[in-house]
């Protein structure tokens, strides 16, 4: 097991899931198969939240398995660097990867491998009982329980931990249909919804848990009809539609040119738990989530661009210099 640093003793994020090593195309579009130069890096949604709520000034933990390999080793380095606290197996198996290819200038492309790595080995023995319980924000998304049992269970047990402890539980139902069907995503990520205080959805994501809604409202109270008391809805250009303890909230977006929308999810829930870890009222943690959200899309990779608190306020400047 490898730890960065104890948690904190300040109101602290914990989170768990698989961290990839990214290897991303950099010059011209075209088919991977011909050859090209390759940027690497590293991607996970659990810990883009983790380095977002850090970089925001917040304290932020991961758990998580990697490969006892260079790429574990990529992995734990720049997690660290980011102030994100690593409590981390290191496994036989290899480093999760993801191949991203730029096929023509408005189209990517995307391979996952992992299929018998080092992520989808995550167990309940590798949660840490004290650190959920310790933390005040258990943050969760729909991708690890999809890497199979061993994780789904891991993701149960921190859930179980944190509602005995009366953790605050935030879940992004995050689905992604490379990894499961949206039957077997229902049938998991229901019981994960009804013990959840926050649920982040797309309008998509929303139905699969509460099929038959109609539009944000609808599908943010029929949720938290399951039992959260807040659910927010993720428009992307339109903004976000939140009913949080009972009152409704719009948030509209932050207006820039998209260069990249991956990471965008990612960086509104980091912005958003950042400022409830801050003790800020919905319509500040709204604004942020709805900045990070702008600041991911503005810019390459999934969390590389991610703003500093102090860099907040980049977007309101117009011009392609700020003096």
């Amino acid at each position: 097991m490898s730890t960065s640093a104890h948690p904190p003793d300040e109101p602290y994020l914990v989170t768990l899931g698989d961290v990839l090593a990214v290897m991303a195309a950099t010059r011209d579009p075209g088919p991977l198969a011909l050859g090209t130069t390759l940027r690497l890096g590293i991607a996970g949604a659990e810990s883009n939240v983790a380095v977002g709520v850090s970089r925001l000034g917040g304290s932020a933990t991961w758990i998580g398995r990697v490969g006892d390999d260079e790429l574990g080793d990529l992995v734990l380095r720049e997690l660290r660097a980011e102030g994100v606290t690593t409590i981390a197996a290191r496994d036989p198996a290899p480093t999760s990867l993801l191949l991203k290819e730029r096929r023509t200038t408005t189209h990517s492309r995307t391979r996952y491998y992992r299929t018998h790595t080092a992520g989808s080995r995550l167990t309940v023995d590798d949660i840490p009982e004290h650190v959920v319980a310790g933390a005040a924000v258990l943050h969760i998304t729909g991708i690890t329980p999809a890497l199979g049992e061993g994780p789904a269970a891991a993701v149960t047990r921190a859930v179980d931990i944190a509602a005995d402890a009366g953790v605050t539980i935030s879940l992004d139902v995050n689905f992604r249909s490379l990894l499961w069907s949206e039957a077997e995503a229902r049938r998991i990520l229901l019981p994960l919804v009804r013990r959840s205080d926050l649920v982040f959805a797309g309008p998509h994501e929303a139905a699969l848990v509460v099929p038959g809604a109609d539009g944000p409202e609808e599908l943010a109270k029929n949720i938290c009809d399951l039992g959260p008391g807040g659910a927010v809805i993720k428009l992307g250009a339109d903004g976000a539609y939140a009913l949080l303890e009972g009152q409704p909230h719009w948030q509209p977006a932050v207006p820039v040119r998209v260069h990249d929308s991956v990471g965008a999810g990612d960086a509104f829930a980091a912005g958003y738990l950042a400022e409830l870890l801050a003790g800020e009222p919905p319509e500040g943690r709204l604004r942020t989530a709805a900045l990070l959200g702008a600041f991911a899309v503005s810019t390459a990779g999934d969390w590389e661009g991610l703003p500093r608190r102090s860099e907040l306020g980049l977007l309101d400047h117009h011009d392609d210099i700020v003096r």
